[in-house]
């Protein structure tokens, strides 16, 4: 997928997002009022802040597609991943946030009574289950397509807000049974997903920011597409960095060193646009050529 489609993508699907996380919060927030469930109310403050970082994702997702200037004359992807790690910082806060409100709650049981939730409560878990699971595979399946880290990250925080419904749902049910504490504890459930998911993005993103190297498979692709061209006599050097959800390769090939300079130069050429044709996520290739000295029989 090109770069314009990409961002095109990625700008319509954030926008969707913003749309149904706004509603959902609203009506999140409204059920776990009216149905007294602290697990309820935690569940709408976690969807209103993934329509507030997905403002953060639409920016970076402008900056990251930005054409290669003067002092960025790599491009600007990398933004993908300080956005990613922004968007997984608040998470973090969020998931921690959540889960020290339950656990007060637990701490207070005695001096401030726990409530039964209300049907309306439950309604509410069920629907942001389903609503949420949704946005996860709708964001998820264009993430996948964009190669997007901002789009995973964002992805990633609609399932935490689902698996934080489907706590919501487990507390309030038990609740309803007769064990109110049953709410708060979901809460801090919800909290452990949620910061779990956090610290995988951060990981993640911080990896592809420290310039480390494709998967060993992604290697030995590239190895073979290098070996296979004409006149590649040896690969003696293969190496390749990440930039965020793209990669640089350098290679040092050896071929024969009775060539001319311009059919060496026509070998390395051949190499540089094979890499860049059979690896779409291949931003570069620079190939340089060491003579290779065939051994010859002697005359008879």
């Amino acid at each position: 997928m090109d770069n314009t489609a990409a961002k095109s993508l990625a700008l319509r699907v954030s926008v969707i997002s913003i749309i149904v996380n706004i509603l959902l919060a609203v009506f999140k927030l409204i059920a776990g009022i009216l149905g007294k469930s602290s697990a309820m109310i935690s569940d709408a403050i976690h969807s209103a802040s993934d329509f507030m970082t997905t403002f953060a994702v639409i920016a970076g997702i402008n900056i990251s597609h930005k054409k290669a200037d003067e002092d960025h004359p790599y491009g600007h992807e990398r933004m993908e991943c300080l956005v990613a790690i922004g968007v997984s910082v608040v998470l973090l806060i969020v998931g921690v946030g959540i889960g020290w409100s339950g656990i007060l709650k637990i701490i207070n049981r005695n001096t401030i009574p726990l409530v039964t939730p209300g049907l309306l409560a439950l309604i509410a878990a069920i629907v942001g289950i389903a609503v949420k699971e949704w946005m996860y595979w709708f964001t998820i399946l264009a993430a996948r397509k964009t190669k997007s880290e901002i789009l995973k990250a964002d992805a990633w925080h609609h399932r935490s807000d689902g698996l934080s419904s489907i706590g919501s749902l487990i507390g309030i049910a038990g609740a309803r049974m007769g064990l109110p504490i049953m709410d708060p504890i979901a809460s801090i459930v919800i909290c452990a997903f949620i910061i779990k998911v956090a610290v995988d993005i951060i990981i993640s993103s911080t990896r592809k920011l420290t310039d480390t190297s494709c998967d060993k498979e992604t290697v030995e692709q590239i190895r073979r597409v290098i070996s296979e061209q004409e006149g590649v006599l040896s690969i003696d050097s293969l190496m390749t960095r990440s930039f965020a959800s793209r990669f640089f390769v350098d290679v040092e090939i050896g071929v024969d060193s009775r060539l001319s300079l311009q059919e060496a130069h026509d070998i390395a050429e051949k190499v540089h646009q094979e890499i860049e044709t059979a690896f779409d996520d291949a931003k570069h290739c620079m190939v340089h050529v060491n003579p290779h000295h065939v051994e010859t029989l002697p005359q008879t």
